[in-house]
């Protein structure tokens, strides 16, 4: 189980890939896993697709990585517009598929998702899937945590007592959104350690190697971009690949303090750029 892992070693090292969009780009998805196992990651999670959108494919990929490369595969699994018999249905497949694992997640809300369904739905929050999943299922949940509060919450407070909840229902361990100011995390994970949120905290850090990224996958988790790494997008903003060096540059320097911190996992957010992430963990 992966929860033992957090006992045998300090830190963790996980990563985190997703399904290609098109269906003819699924193919490179086996080789990009292949040349990830390379550099021996304890688990591998796999989102349901960029967006939040669900993908078929997210099983077939977490049953390659489970069955075919033998590492610990972390299935993400949302919930908002689920009803209870399509996580059995899930859940079902997944212990087909001898896959233990998920990354329990409540998900953005559809947008043809009417306020009625919305605010009927089976699962209101993810510690609400974490429980069912634990009563119903023999499937191994983690948690995600917000090292700078989730959007919704109206205070870091109200997000770690959420964050707490889940802890309660079953979560094994946590995993944060994407960060660029250690001190963010540091602030966080010291917060939750005093409001009795023992689980081990994997650090979430994603390299940013392009200028777009800022636009797109930035924007969307909701995570600040500190003075320093605004400093260095601009500065290579013409010049695609010194931003490429130097962002892998700053991720490996993240995770050498964090190391220095004693952080109880790294989880690398891959954007499926293996090449990306045998870089980082060489300057490390």
């Amino acid at each position: 189980m992966i929860k033992d892992i957090f006992n045998e070693k300090k830190p963790t090292l996980s990563f985190e890939v997703f399904p290609p969009k098109k269906e003819d780009d699924f193919a490179n998805a086996f080789a990009v896993m292949d040349k990830l196992a390379v550099l021996k990651p304890d688990f591998i999670s796999v989102t349901y697709g960029a967006g939040g959108s669900k993908s078929k494919r997210t099983l077939e990929i977490a049953s390659y990585i489970q069955n075919q490369l033998h590492i610990n595969a972390l299935a993400h699994m949302t919930c908002v517009g689920s009803k209870k018999e399509d996580i059995d249905a899930v859940a079902a497949q997944m212990e087909k598929e001898d896959l233990k694992h998920v990354l329990a997640l409540r998900g953005d809300r559809p947008a043809d998702m009417s306020d009625e369904q919305y605010n009927s739905r089976a699962f209101a929050h993810a510690s609400d899937l974490i429980a069912y999943l634990k009563e119903t299922t023999s499937l191994h949940a983690a948690g995600a945590c917000y090292p700078e509060k989730h959007f919704e919450a109206k205070s870091m407070e109200e997000d770690l007592q959420h964050l707490k909840e889940k802890c309660e229902a079953g979560a094994e361990f946590l995993i944060t959104q994407l960060f660029f100011d250690n001190d963010s995390f540091l602030r966080f994970r010291e917060a939750a350690r005093k409001a009795g949120i023992t689980l081990p905290i994997c650090a979430g850090i994603m390299p940013i190697t392009t200028a777009k990224q800022i636009g797109t996958t930035v924007s969307l988790s909701g995570s600040a971009v500190p003075k320093k790494m605004a400093d260095m997008i601009a500065a290579y903003a013409d010049n695609p690949a010194d931003l490429r060096k130097a962002g892998i540059e700053y991720a490996a320097e993240q995770i050498r303090g964090l190391k220095a911190e004693g952080v109880d996992g790294i989880h690398i957010y891959t954007m499926n750029r293996p090449k990306v992430a045998a870089e980082i963990l060489d300057l490390i």
